[in-house]
């Protein structure tokens, strides 16, 4: 399938533990996979557009594990095996019933040394969107580079530039991040963003000023995400809402990757604004209903799954 998503980042061994509670009572774990920036391929592979992940991974097991499950899942995988760094791990516990606790063990990891030259121009130049997130050029400087150098490859062509804020405190500060987003935001189509997050970039109350005010600075659609509350589109001067679907909630790490994914699925098949919103809170809806990031991912199939019969029974 000819590649229409280019997108890059780290993505890690994921130890989930599979009981309640702190961690350090924890025996059993199950072992997987996390990155925001694979979760959004994997979710337009399933949705039926071809997609790309490159990134650097350990030359260990857990990199080998990376490399087979997107390839599994239909993504042409750029992965760069580096033996001199580890693939990075993620440790994912339930402290609560309802609270998940996640702890990230990447500094020196493989996908932290991400450069700009790791990457294909040339993929990035002939592809229809590049997706990136936050996350990475808050990893190091190499691969702060590199987010730059893709979305200029990118705009060179009129390349789609989508951005999925995707704040991580443990990564760098609210000023940092505020400060690199407000230099990149005027580079950027599509911009993903949480409420909180987008006044990261702009300190403006209320969703619609906020929306008006990131859009001024460059995006031609910015979307805000309310969770479990819906989303809100602003593009071509229009804001459209779209209220959530409601589903039983396991585990709501990814959701956000799944919305993204559901929007750009839509946007490369040509739907409607209306259409693209509700795939997004769709495919978002899916992700929280069962463990792991990127598993309860859709396919088209499933989208009118959520509108099931209300005994819950699919006949």
């Amino acid at each position: 399938m000819t590649t229409e998503l280019v997108t890059f980042g780290e993505t890690m061994a994921l130890f989930a533990a599979r009981r309640t509670g702190p961690l350090r009572f924890a025996r059993d774990f199950d072992l997987g996979l996390g990155g925001a920036e694979s979760n959004v391929a994997i979710g337009v592979a399933r949705l039926g557009h071809g997609a790309t992940w490159a990134g650097r991974v350990g030359a260990d097991e857990f990199g080998d594990l990376i490399r087979a499950t997107l390839a599994g899942e239909g993504v042409d995988v750029r992965a760069i095996p580096d033996s001199s760094a580890p693939t990075g791990l993620m440790i994912k516990g339930r402290r609560t019933a309802d609270l998940i606790d996640v702890r990230y063990y990447r500094k020196g990891s493989a996908g932290s040394r991400l450069c700009a030259a790791d990457l294909d121009a040339e993929l990035i130049r002939s592809a229809r969107v590049l997706h990136v997130s936050a996350i990475t050029p808050a990893l190091s400087e190499s691969a702060r580079d590199a987010v730059r150098f893709a979305i200029d490859e990118a705009r060179a062509t009129g390349v789609l530039v989508s951005l999925d804020v995707n704040y991580r405190k443990a990564l760098w500060t609210p000023e940092e991040a505020g400060a690199w987003l407000r230099e990149a935001i005027g580079s950027v189509d599509v911009l993903f963003a949480t409420e909180a997050e987008g006044r990261l970039i702009a300190d403006v109350e209320g969703a619609e000023e906020l929306a008006k005010a990131l859009a001024g600075m460059g995006p031609r659609h910015v979307l805000i995400k309310f969770g479990a509350e819906g989303a809100m589109e602003l593009s071509g001067g229009v804001v459209r809402r779209a209220e959530p679907y409601r589903v039983s909630e396991v585990d709501s790490v990814g959701a956000g990757d799944a919305f993204a994914a559901g929007w750009l699925a839509d946007w490369l098949a040509g739907a409607e604004p209306e259409r693209r919103l509700s795939t997004a809170c769709a495919a978002g809806a899916f992700a929280v209903t069962s463990q792991g990031d990127w598993e309860s991912l859709p396919r088209r199939a499933d989208l009118d799954l959520l509108r099931r019969p209300a005994d819950g029974v699919n006949r």
